[in-house]
């Protein structure tokens, strides 16, 4: 604010500190819009609604308490007035023209419950609901005995943040609701209202219409990274949803944009979508998946026993699963099968280079079948406690001892 020009200048800054309500009404008597008998019955309002709001916070038997329950009440009726009318005191001496003190108090009561009623927190394992609760009567307490100076400053912004928030859950719910997910599912799994407008507008760009558990999220990633690929530019348009109200236009675009920022680590190839999404440093937090264990479960075991199976070919006796974990150890690719010749130069290898038998022990624990790790670790235990003093021996120069070896625990033919 400028400083005030001198008096008898041409011009004379003012500063009006009188609360907005002194205002309107002294606007009002001027402009006589304001009457004698309607001053008259607002000065019969007053008491009963200081006497009223001294009860409501405690206790209308105390002086200090009427005290405070006279600023609370200028301070309702001018955060009303104030709102209402834009600033126009016009406007608002008609407000007080044509409606009691009483309900304008009500109203900016009102307007401060529901901003207190409004979530303060996108998440929804802290989501407490809607609507003013007993609980934030300490709260109203506090924001009524703010001057109006600062109480409508303050009460725009704190409505803007949580009106923000508001949007964001609200969206969340909407886009869940579609793909069959209600806000009891929504509290009961607990994810950020942000991380659900994410991956709904992901599942968007695919055919699917049903909110994902981990499985399905997987599958979709990878099936976007092969159509996209390099062309991240068609992203935007494919994320925009049908039908959403205009007033989320902002929630919407800011996670558009959001996802556009993770869209290169998305798409990296390079890593699995297990890195991309789940760990340390991983985005699972800024996405949403449901809790499927069973699901989860299942799909690990048909991985894990794909992978099984390629490498061993199927075969479930002891002599080929010891040839590949023995092959693997050794560092070669692995084998269910040798030649005479191939297990030949398999030992001098492993007498030339070593042996890592954590090689084969890992690649259990990453691929057997669960329901036979336990034994499958436990074989290769024995085994090459067993064998490795005979697959090391320099004495046995022509081999003959670790081929005999091979040959009884392995797989090893002409």
């Amino acid at each position: 604010m400028n400083a005030p020009t001198p008096a008898g200048a041409s011009g004379i800054a003012v500063f009006d500190a009188r609360p907005f309500l002194a205002k309107a009404l002294a606007y009002g008597v001027q402009h006589r819009l304001l009457d004698a008998d309607k001053l008259s019955a607002m000065r019969a309002e007053a008491p009963k609604g200081m006497v009223q709001i001294a009860r409501y916070f405690g206790t209308e038997y105390l002086r200090p308490e009427l005290e405070k329950a006279k600023e609370r009440m200028v301070n309702l009726i001018s955060l009303h007035l104030q709102l209402a009318s834009g600033g126009d005191l016009r406007v608002a001496a008609e407000l007080l023209r044509d409606h009691s003190l009483l309900s304008r108090s009500k109203a900016g009561s009102d307007l401060l419950k529901a901003l207190l009623g409004m979530p303060q927190n996108s998440h929804f394992s802290m989501h407490e609901g809607r609507g003013f609760q007993d609980e934030q009567i300490p709260a109203l307490e506090r924001w009524t005995l703010k001057p109006d100076a600062t109480l409508v400053p303050e009460y725009q912004t704190e409505l803007a943040k949580r009106q923000t928030v508001a949007h964001t859950i609200d969206a969340a719910l909407w886009l869940a609701e579609q793909r069959g997910m209600d806000y009891d599912a929504l509290l009961e799994e607990g994810p950020d209202a942000e991380a659900v407008i994410r991956t709904c507008l992901l599942m968007g760009m695919t055919r699917r219409t049903d909110m994902p558990d981990w499985v399905t999220f997987e599958k979709v990633i990878a099936s976007l990274r092969a159509k996209f690929g390099a062309k991240p530019k068609e992203l935007p348009k494919l994320l925009a949803p049908k039908g959403a109200p205009d007033e989320w236009a902002a929630t919407l675009q800011a996670q558009r944009e959001s996802i556009w920022k993770d869209w290169p680590r998305i798409m990296d190839s390079t890593l699995s979508v297990r890195e991309v999404f789940i760990g340390e440093h991983g985005l699972q937090n800024r996405f949403f998946w449901i809790e499927n264990p069973m699901n989860e479960i299942d799909n690990y075991h048909r991985h894990t026993s794909k992978q099984w199976k390629n490498v061993t070919n199927n075969l479930t006796d002891e002599g080929p699963l010891m040839t590949v974990f023995l092959t693997l150890s050794a560092g070669d690719k692995a084998k269910t099968l040798l030649s005479e010749k191939q297990a030949a130069t398999l030992v001098r290898k492993i007498r030339k280079t070593g042996l890592d038998a954590q090689l084969a022990a890992d690649f259990i624990r990453s691929h057997a079948p669960p329901d036979f790790r336990d034994d499958y670790l436990a074989m290769w235990d024995v085994f090459i406690e067993d064998a490795l003093p005979t697959l090391r021996s320099d004495l046995d120069y022509a081999l003959h001892d670790a081929l005999a070896l091979l040959r009884r625990e392995c797989n090893v033919g002409a």
